[in-house]
């Protein structure tokens, strides 16, 4: 188990340096359209639409390798603030819940693809593709954040009975 985990970790770290080049080539091109538009040369038509894709690729694609890495939005003052146990009870409810949400998302997301996929929608802007394209990412990325969880639930029940130390606010 340790090893899958470990590949697994590998996985994630690439889905965050994708993203990161994402972040980067809409940098660049967005860049590039102000010059463009600037010296008269018309700029990059179709740039804040990919750059709308692109955040929404780079959002969905980090997701796993944050929580992961614990660099998720995290409030835990509270859990700091109350006995051990109990925090540590808290974090399994909030795993349970991120996972269920996570489930969800997933089946929504299949839903949404499949259907899509099935009237043969287009998204139709300076760029013309098919819908799906746009929706098969999100199932993929929750199905992954799900199994995150998993490994995280993993650990925490074999960890001493507190609080995680991961993404600990300055408290």
């Amino acid at each position: 188990m340790e090893r899958l985990s470990q590949l697994y970790g590998h996985l994630l770290d690439g889905m965050i340096a994708a993203a990161a080049v994402i972040l980067l080539g809409i940098t660049f091109m967005i860049g590039l359209d102000v010059v463009l538009r600037n010296i008269g040369a018309g700029g990059i038509p179709p740039s804040n639409e990919l750059s709308e894709y692109g955040l929404y690729l780079i959002t969905i694609l980090a997701a796993p390798g944050l929580l992961r890495r614990g660099q998720h939005i995290r409030v835990d003052i509270v859990l700091r603030a109350i006995p051990p146990r109990l925090a540590w009870m808290i974090e399994w409810l909030g795993d349970i819940t991120g996972i269920v949400c996570c489930l969800y998302f997933l089946w929504y997301g299949v839903r949404v693809t499949q259907m899509s996929y099935a009237a043969g929608s287009y998204s139709i802007k300076t760029l013309v593709f098919p819908e799906w394209w746009i929706f098969a990412p999100l199932p993929v990325c929750f199905l992954m954040v799900a199994v995150e969880f998993l490994f995280r639930m993993r650990q925490l029940a074999r960890s001493e009975r507190v609080p995680r130390s991961d993404a600990v606010s300055a408290s």
